[in-house]
C-alpha cells in the first residue's frame, strides 16, 4: 500500500535513534509512514534475528508506521550492486513515497556508509523506465539522518511534541538499548557501545543540543543534497529563538 514516507535503516533500531521523532510527528500530521530495515540486525552481538524483528514491529506501531518490511541484504556484509539496487527499487515502486530518510554519507559504521549509497541509487534507479519491473517511481525527496559521525545540517526538526513517543520506541529495543529507568544493566548478554548507558545518554544530549540551535526541547537534524526551497519565508523562523 502507498506510502507518503518511507524511512530505510541500515539495521533494526538505526530508524528509531535517528528519525523516530520526524516520523512521529508526520504520522501524527496523518502521512502514512513506512520503514523498511535492510537487513534483521542478525550479525549483532545482543538478541537473534527473531527478537530484533519482534522489537521492530512494537517500535514501528508505538511511532505509528503503517508499512513495516525487512530485506535482507546481509548485516555486516551489506553490498550495492545492481542486485541490491534492484531490492530496493521494488520496495520503492510498490509504496511509492514522496520523502525518503535515510542513512548518512559518512559513519563509523560500513553498513551505513554503504546503505547511503545503495538508497541514494535506488531512489535514483527507481524513476528509470528501463530499469527493473514495475511503474517507475522517483520520491520527490531523499534526506539523511544523522548516526555515529556529526555533519552540518541542512534543517532540523523539532521532535520537542513527540520525545515521549521516540523515546517508547526505542524502548522496544530491549536486547539492544540500555533502559531509561530502573534496571542498571540491558537485557542479558554483552555490553556494547550501543547498550551502553553513555549510548543512551549520547542520543538524549544531541537532541537537546539540536534542540537548542532551533530554540527547542529537542531536534533531529537531517542533510539535503539538493537546495530546499521554501514557499514563505516567515515558516523558517525559530518559534524559541529572538
Amino acid at each position: 500500500m502507498k506510502v507518503d514516507v518511507l524511512a530505510i535503516g541500515a539495521h533494526p533500531d538505526d530508524i528509531e535513534i535517528c528519525c523516530g521523532g520526524a516520523l512521529a510527528l508526520m504520522a501524527r500530521a496523518g502521512r502514512r509512514i513506512g520503514i523498511l530495515h535492510l537487513t534483521s540486525g542478525e550479525a549483532g552481538t545482543r538478541g537473534t534475528t527473531e527478537e530484533r524483528r519482534r522489537e521492530a514491529a512494537a517500535a514501528a506501531e508505538i511511532l505509528g508506521a503503517h508499512e513495516l518490511e525487512f530485506l535482507a541484504l546481509g548485516d555486516g556484509a551489506l553490498r550495492t550492486g545492481a542486485e541490491e539496487e534492484d531490492q530496493v527499487i521494488d520496495v520503492l515502486r510498490r509504496l511509492r513515497p514522496e520523502l525518503v530518510l535515510g542513512p548518512a554519507t559518512v559513519d563509523r559504521h560500513p553498513d551505513h556508509e554503504r546503505a547511503h549509497a545503495l538508497v541514494a541509487a535506488a531512489c535514483f534507479y527507481a524513476g528509470l523506465a528501463r530499469r527493473g519491473t514495475g511503474q517507475p517511481h522517483r520520491p520527490a525527496a531523499h534526506f539523511t539522518y544523522m548516526q555515529n559521525d556529526s555533519f552540518e545540517p541542512s534543517f532540523v526538526v523539532d521532535i520537542s511534541a513527540v520525545w515521549e513517543i521516540k523515546m517508547q520506541a526505542l524502548d522496544a529495543y530491549g536486547t539492544q538499548l540500555h533502559p531509561r529507568q530502573g534496571a542498571t544493566d540491558p537485557a542479558d548478554g554483552p555490553v556494547t557501545k550501543i547498550s551502553s548507558r553513555e549510548t543512551r545518554l549520547a542520543i538524549e544530549g544531541r537532541a537537546r543540543h539540536y534542540g537548542d540551535q532551533v530554540g527547542a526541547e529537542f531536534g533531529e537534524p537531517y542533510r539535503s543534497r539538493r537546495t530546499l526551497a521554501v514557499a514563505d519565508p516567515w515558516q523558517l523562523l525559530p518559534p524559541g529563538l529572538r
